[in-house]
């Protein structure tokens, strides 16, 4: 199991079943932290490594639900595995459209918890290096100039140098120059990779 710089946070009313869990994931040596709402949760700043969230449906407050929806609107990554004493199946898939990872019912079996818990960091592992390279990848567009992307545009739409050159009204000579900068800066061998690049982007998707 992932346990270095990992993180689970718990989030339940019942303090009896967040010591429980706790007890359970320490004997994993995991690390964990409890809240009893979903505000007191808000309130501690982000953990920098991989984490998961386990958290109760019926919450005094902010419901469960009402919580997962609110973070992802503000666009706050974390993998959830829910818990209730009294799921149903709307619920359940209201929760798993929402991107949950599990959808488990008390009184929790502890190594379901546990595989739960296996699967939600292992994702958040991949998550947040996937949001790097693209933070990376951004970050190499943005140095590009207004003229290299649209050069960049056109490559990846296939057009030759030429016509390229043509539509830009300007010699093809430094359409090549415009297509190497683009090409370095964006650190692509080739023009498939450059493709896949504007792929994971999500750019020129109007073409």
């Amino acid at each position: 199991m992932t346990t270095e710089s990992s993180m689970v946070f718990v989030v339940d009313d019942d303090p009896l079943i967040r010591a429980s869990i706790q007890g359970l994931l320490k004997s994993e040596s995991l690390q964990s932290e409890s809240f009893e709402t979903a505000e007191q949760f808000l309130t501690r700043g982000p953990w920098d490594g991989p984490s998961c969230l386990i958290l109760d449906v019926s919450l005094p407050g902010m419901s469960g639900l009402d919580f997962q929806a609110q973070l992802q609107n503000a666009g706050l990554q974390i993998p959830i595995i829910f818990v209730t004493g009294h799921g149903d199946i709307p619920m359940t898939v209201k929760a798993m459209k929402l991107g949950a990872t599990e959808f488990l019912t008390k009184p929790l079996n502890d190594q379901a918890l546990l595989d739960a818990v296996e699967q939600a960091l292992a994702r958040d592992c991949v998550d947040r290096k996937e949001r790097s390279e693209i933070s990376k990848l951004r970050a190499r567009f943005d140095k590009l100039t207004r003229r290299e992307r649209e050069v960049m545009k056109l490559v990846v739409a296939g057009m030759l140098n030429k016509q390229i050159a043509s539509e830009l009204e300007t010699s093809e000579i430094t359409i090549k120059v415009h297509r190497a900068r683009v090409m370095h800066k964006m650190q692509a061998g080739s023009l498939a990779e450059l493709v896949k690049l504007t792929e994971r982007l999500h750019l020129f998707r109007s073409m």
